[in-house]
């Protein structure tokens, strides 16, 4: 019993976690097959066609009885919705992506945490509390968050040595870098990716308000972003060859990145973010990056710098003191109002001068006198 009771507490935990391997494959099989000379507007197109294509006739099947009526309101969210992270932030990854390195945007996609919280906080979604401690974590982890991506952008070092590439390969991709990738351009496009992602984010939170499907309401988003996506790249790309993909890796890419990325995690965030909220969704990130780093390391051949490594470091160090914060904030919701109130503003009291002749020191805190 107890042993079920603490799987069920972890459930968050534990499906976020998942998540982040699901995400990691991702990164790794796109990059391989934008390199190799797959358009990133396409991706988009045939990725949302396969999630709407996976989540529908689950969202018909399981919420055909407790699907809310759509609304106008409602409706138009979700067109934005599916332009936020469908179209504007798939589309900045891949090109930031592409122009840098599987290992080097997971790592900057971790100040994503720290836009989710102060977004959450310019719209009041996040409650401010400048005595608690708590809230002062999350401040500070922000901070160290935004720091680290700093590091990671304008400090690169030397390259670390891996066992498993030898010096020749390492000299060859180190150039390649340096002289192929224009890293600056990457990393505007992944930091506005980022700011896309987040205020999706807050608004699937706040849209789960009013229509709690989450089946349904990832199907309407994939089925817009598929509809938008199409219209930019009509515009974008020009002739028919380009959508022809065949049955090879690009097509892999497009199927895994649909049903697992947009499909799956968003119905895992928004079942999640019901209970947690956005910030808590967003803060898993660093296992991600680990994950990618060793992989693409291995997969990609990629590099990872001195700069790149010390700046995730201190990337994870922030996200900690927001995750710790956020699962005390948790705790203190399920609380009475009463308790969690005085729990959550930790103070400590003011000292008191003794007095001989002031017996009110020796009152008890609920106003017995202790002295005869």
């Amino acid at each position: 019993m107890g042993f079920n009771a603490s799987i069920l507490s972890g459930k968050a935990y534990i499906l976020m976690v998942l998540l982040q391997f699901g995400y990691a494959g991702m990164y790794i099989i796109a990059v391989f097959s934008l390199k190799r000379g797959m358009s990133h507007y396409i991706l988009v197109v045939y990725r949302n066609i396969s999630a709407t294509i996976f989540m529908a006739p689950l969202a018909y099947w399981f919420e055909r009885k407790v699907r809310p009526r759509m609304t106008r309101s409602c409706f138009f969210k979700i067109v934005a919705l599916g332009l936020l992270e469908p179209v504007l932030d798939q589309n900045c990854y891949y090109i930031g992506a592409k122009l840098t390195s599987a290992s080097f945007t997971t790592a900057l996609v971790n100040v994503l945490p720290a836009m989710t919280f102060v977004l959450a906080v310019i719209l009041r979604m996040e409650k401010i509390k400048l005595k608690s401690i708590y809230t002062q974590a999350k401040i500070v982890g922000t901070v160290i968050t935004v720091a680290g991506a700093l590091v990671m952008i304008m400090y690169q070092g030397p390259n670390l040595k891996f066992p498993w590439i030898d010096s020749a390969q390492q000299t060859q991709e180190a150039s390649d870098d340096q002289n192929g990738g224009d890293f600056v351009k990457g990393t505007i496009f992944l930091l506005t990716g980022c700011v896309c992602w987040a205020s999706f984010f807050v608004l699937q939170s706040n849209t789960l308000e009013s229509y709690p499907a989450s089946m349904s309401l990832t199907t309407w988003i994939c089925l817009m972003g598929s509809i938008q996506s199409s219209i930019l790249t009509m515009v974008m790309e020009r002739g028919s060859q380009v959508w022809v993909i065949g049955w090879d890796m690009r097509l892999f890419t497009a199927v895994y990145s649909g049903v697992i990325c947009s499909g799956i995690a968003y119905y895992v965030q928004g079942y999640v973010m019901k209970e947690r909220g956005p910030v808590f969704v967003t803060a898993f990130s660093p296992l991600c990056m680990i994950i990618v780093a060793i992989s693409g390391s291995i997969i990609l051949k990629e590099q990872i710098s001195l700069g790149k490594f010390i700046g995730a470091m201190i990337i994870v160090i922030g996200l900690y003191a927001l995750i710790w914060a956020k699962s005390k904030d948790f705790a203190l919701e399920k609380l009475p109002t009463n308790i969690s109130k005085n729990m959550s503003t930790i103070e400590l009291p003011a000292p008191k001068t003794i007095d001989n002749h002031d017996d009110t020191f020796f009152q008890t805190t609920t106003g017995k006198n202790l002295l005869p």
